[in-house]
Order: C-alpha cells, then structure tokens, then sequence
C-alpha cells in the first residue's frame, strides 16, 4: 500500500536522522517534569527500528535517554526546591497533598528505593523529584541516585524496543508499533501489581491500631500511583 510504505520510508528516515537523537533528548527532558509527553513511546519505538534498520545507534539511544532523564528529573527537584510543595492551587488538592506527604517520609526512611523505582511510573517520579528538591534533599546524594535511576529505566526501555524489534525485524513500522504495545501492556500489568498489594496492604491494616505509624516497604510507589 502506498501510504504504507511511505509512513515506513518517514518513520525509517527519522531514526536514521542525527536530530532524532537531539529530539529525543529534549522529549524525555520534558517528560522528567511534565509527564504527559511519551518518552517512553518514542523510545521504545527507537530501539525496535535499532534493531530492523540500523539507525538508530543503540548505545547512542540508551546514552541520550538517560541523559535525558537525568536532566528531566534534575529540573523537576529544581521546580520543587524553587517554588516550593504549596504555591499553586493544584498542589493543594487533597490527593496531591496526601501523595507529597507519602513522597517526604518515604525520602527519609528510603530514598534510594523511592528514587530509583519511582521513575518507572510517569507522575510519581514527578512528585518524588519535586517533594526531594521541596524538602531539601541533598543535592549531592539526589544526583548519583537520579543519574542511576535513569541509566537503568534508559536500559530497560529501549530493552522493550529491541525486543519487538528483533521479533519483527523484517518489518520496521510493525515492529515500532509492537514495542509500543508491549510498553504499554507493561505499564497495566505494573499498575495492576500495585493494585493487589494496595489491597493487600490495606486489608493487613484491617484491625490494626490507629496509632500504628509502621510504613510498609511497598508503601511509598503504591501510594504515588494511587495519588497519580
């Protein structure tokens, strides 16, 4: 068909572009404090036309996207420390309150496990970044970790892609299309995960004292997500 095959030839052209490595940098950039912007989308579609096409560079995708990550997430820990947790009307809904709150124990009692799992989940890793620079985190144990965090969620990501890629090598598009699908299906089966043990936290509690102050380890994510 030929639009088809000129959708393919686009696509194909696209990765095979040395912007495609700046527009990806800005995208995930973006996506670090605003998280409506599909990074992972883009990415994962990337790393499957890696692997059917050549271009583009896998160890340059996997290097600009972390790189990428880490100065999303940096600026939303700036956002946070500059403008504080409570200056806009938004911030002072009941949820997004509850979800700071969460956000600031869990960075006292843990924050390397919050910081490097909370990047998997698009608006909690907002709310953690922002609620680390609005606490006042310190900057020089925030960095190693964000930069860690972002080297491992760039891995997996484009992961996915070559996965899909490979699965459908002889066709590009498809196999773009496939990786996307397969994130995405991923992202339910992690939400439906937090779900049970939510439920599985909550019906624990059933009972419990209400001067029990104990957090579970699970707590902190779980809680972003169903902030989010």
């Amino acid at each position: 068909m030929p639009i088809l095959e000129s959708l393919s030839e686009f696509v194909i052209a696209l990765a095979a572009s040395p912007w495609v490595y700046l527009v990806v940098l800005l995208v995930v950039i973006i996506d670090g404090f605003f998280p409506p912007i599909p990074s992972e989308s883009i990415v994962v579609a990337l790393g499957a036309l890696a692997i059917s096409t050549n271009a583009p560079n896998l160890i340059l995708l996997v290097f600009v996207t972390a790189v990428g990550a880490v100065i999303g997430d940096s600026l939303a820990y700036l956002i946070g420390r500059r403008i504080g947790l409570d200056r806009f009307t938004w911030m002072r809904r009941p949820r997004i309150t509850a979800g700071i709150a969460r956000a600031r124990t869990a960075l006292d009692r843990r924050a390397a496990t919050l910081l490097l799992t909370a990047r998997y989940v698009p608006v909690g890793r907002v709310v953690v970044n922002m609620t680390a620079g609005g606490t006042g985190f310190p900057l020089r144990r925030y960095l190693p970790l964000a930069a860690l965090s972002a080297l491992g969620w760039s891995l997996c990501t484009v992961f996915i892609g070559v996965l899909a890629g490979t699965w459908l090598k002889s066709n590009p598009v498809l196999g773009a299309v496939a990786a996307i699908v397969i994130a995405f299906v991923l992202g339910l089966l992690v939400d439906a995960v937090l779900t049970w043990v939510a439920r599985r936290r909550d019906a624990r509690r059933v009972g419990e004292s209400s001067c029990d102050v104990t957090v579970d380890l699970e707590e902190p994510l779980v809680e972003l997500v169903e902030t989010s």
